[in-house]
C-alpha cells in the first residue's frame, strides 16, 4: 500500500512540473509572437541615443521691449505678414531670425515672443516711428540686424518697458501726415499744373475743412465693411491740420498732419479725398455732415503714396511707468535727428518721384469729377424700418442727364450744389 502511494505521489510532481515548464514556454512563444516590433524599435533606439551628441542650448533671458522702426512703404504690400507677400514684417523677421534675435519657432508663430505692432499701414504707406511690442534677448546688436535688412527699413531703437505693455493696447494717440503737390487744392475749373502756387486763403479754406473733422464723429463712410450703426465706427480724431507750402524740384507741396485715438482701414485717405474734393468746388462741406449719418455715400479715396505715421503716443504709460527707475518712457527724442535724416532720404524723395514720374495725384484727380459724393448705387435703401415701406423696396434715383451732372461738378469755388451750404459760406465763416 505504502509503494502505491510513492508511485502516486512521484507521479503528481511529475505531471505539475511539466506543466509548470509547459506554461512557461507557451509565455516565452506568445512574447516573442507579439512583442518582436517593440523590441526592435527600443534596440534601435538605443543606439541612436547612444549616437546622438548631446547639445545643451543656453537659454537666452528675454524682455518684454517696444522696439522703434522707420520704413518707406513703396514697393511694399504693407506691414503686417501675408503669407507670399513682400511685406516689411517678413523682410523684419527674416532679419532676426539671420542675426540670431529669435528662434525658429518664433518665426513661424510670433505670439511665442508676444509680437504686436502699434498700427497698422497698408501698400505703400511708410512710417517715421512705428512702435513693435516684443520680448528679446537683453542684448540686441542693432547693427547686425540691419545689415539683413533692406535700406529703407531700419531698426533704429529698442527700450525696455513693463511685462505687461502692448504697443497698440497702451497707445493713447496716432499721428499721421499726409504729404501732396499744392495743385491738388487748385479750384476745379483752373488747369492742373506743376506750376501753380497756392494762395494763403486757399490754406485757409482747406483748415476750415479740416476743422470739421474734429471730435467724435461715426466714420462708417469712410472705411469698408462697416455698418452704419456698429459702434466701433465711432472715432475721436483729436487735431486736423495743413502747414504751410514748400518747394521741392520745382513742385510746391503741402502736409496735412492729423491726430487722433485711432483710425480705421482708408479712414485718412478718405477724409483727405474728401477735402480736396471740397475745396476743388466738387462738392459741400454739406456732403461731409451727411457722411456721418446713417446713409452709404460715395466718398473718394486719396492715393496711398502720400500717407505716413508720423508718431505714435504714449502719454498715460509714460506718466505711470517711465520716471519708476526700472522701465523707460516710450518716446524717442534721442534719435530725432536719425529719423529726420531717414525722412528726408527715403520717405519724401519717394513721394516726390510719385507725383514727378508717376503722376499719381494727377492721375488721380482726374478722376475725381466721376464721383456722385451722394448715395452709392445699390445702397439707395431705406434706413429706418417704419410701416411706410416695410418690403425695404429701393427707392428710386433721379433721372438726371448726365451732363447737368458733370457740369455740377464744374462750378467754380463760389457756387454751391442744390442751394446747400458752398465753400464760400465756409470762407467767410
Amino acid at each position: 500500500m505504502r509503494k502505491l502511494f510513492q508511485i502516486t505521489f512521484n507521479n503528481f510532481l511529475c505531471s505539475k512540473v511539466f506543466y509548470t515548464r509547459m506554461g512557461e514556454c507557451v509565455g516565452e512563444m506568445a512574447e516573442s509572437t507579439i512583442n518582436p516590433l517593440k523590441r526592435i524599435s527600443e534596440s534601435c533606439m538605443n543606439a541612436v541615443e547612444e549616437k546622438r551628441p548631446l547639445i545643451e542650448t543656453p537659454r537666452v533671458k528675454k524682455r518684454k521691449c517696444a522696439v522703434l522702426i522707420c520704413y518707406s512703404g513703396q514697393g511694399y504690400l504693407g506691414l503686417q505678414r501675408n503669407p507670399g507677400m513682400k511685406t516689411i514684417e517678413e523682410d523684419l523677421f527674416v532679419s532676426m531670425l539671420k542675426a540670431g534675435v529669435i528662434t525658429n519657432e518664433a518665426f513661424d508663430q510670433p505670439k511665442i515672443i508676444e509680437f504686436q505692432r502699434a498700427a497698422r499701414t497698408d501698400k505703400g504707406v511708410s512710417a517715421v516711428k512705428q512702435v513693435l511690442s516684443v520680448k528679446l534677448p537683453l542684448e540686441v546688436c542693432l547693427k547686425t540686424v540691419n545689415s539683413y535688412l533692406p535700406e529703407q527699413i531700419r531698426m533704429v531703437a529698442i527700450k525696455r518697458a513693463t511685462k505687461g505693455f502692448n504697443c497698440k493696447g497702451n497707445c493713447d494717440a496716432r499721428t499721421y501726415s499726409y504729404m501732396m503737390p499744392t495743385f491738388a487744392l487748385s479750384p476745379q475749373n483752373e488747369p492742373l499744373s506743376e506750376d501753380y502756387r497756392i494762395p494763403s486763403s486757399v490754406i485757409d479754406l482747406t483748415n476750415k475743412v479740416l476743422e470739421t473733422f474734429l471730435g467724435t464723429h461715426n466714420y462708417h463712410n469712410f472705411t469698408s465693411r462697416k455698418k452704419p450703426l456698429d459702434p466701433s465706427a465711432k472715432r475721436y480724431v483729436i487735431s486736423f491740420s495743413c502747414g504751410d507750402p514748400f518747394i521741392i524740384e520745382n513742385m510746391e507741396f503741402v502736409i496735412l498732419k492729423v491726430k487722433g485715438q485711432s483710425f480705421m482701414l482708408h479712414q485718412i485717405r478718405k477724409m483727405v479725398g474728401l477735402t480736396i474734393a471740397i475745396v476743388r468746388g466738387l462738392t459741400s462741406i454739406e456732403t461731409l455732415t451727411r457722411a456721418y449719418g446713417e446713409e452709404r455715400l460715395d466718398i473718394p479715396i486719396a492715393p496711398g503714396i502720400g500717407l505716413v505715421l508720423e508718431e505714435v503716443h504714449y502719454d498715460r504709460y509714460n506718466q505711470r511707468f517711465g520716471k519708476d527707475g526700472i522701465h523707460e518712457p516710450i518716446e524717442w527724442s534721442d534719435v530725432e535727428e536719425e529719423l529726420e535724416e531717414f525722412k528726408k532720404q527715403y520717405i519724401s524723395p519717394t513721394i516726390v518721384k510719385a507725383e514727378k514720374e508717376d503722376k499719381s495725384m494727377l492721375v488721380w484727380l482726374n478722376s475725381l469729377p466721376l464721383h456722385s459724393f451722394d448715395v452709392r448705387i445699390g445702397d439707395r435703401i431705406q434706413v429706418n424700418t417704419d410701416d411706410s415701406n416695410i418690403n425695404n423696396e429701393p427707392i428710386k434715383e433721379n433721372n438726371e442727364d448726365t451732363s447737368d451732372i458733370k457740369e455740377k461738378l464744374h462750378l467754380p469755388l463760389t457756387e454751391g450744389l442744390n442751394g446747400t451750404l458752398t465753400n464760400e459760406t465756409l470762407k467767410n465763416s
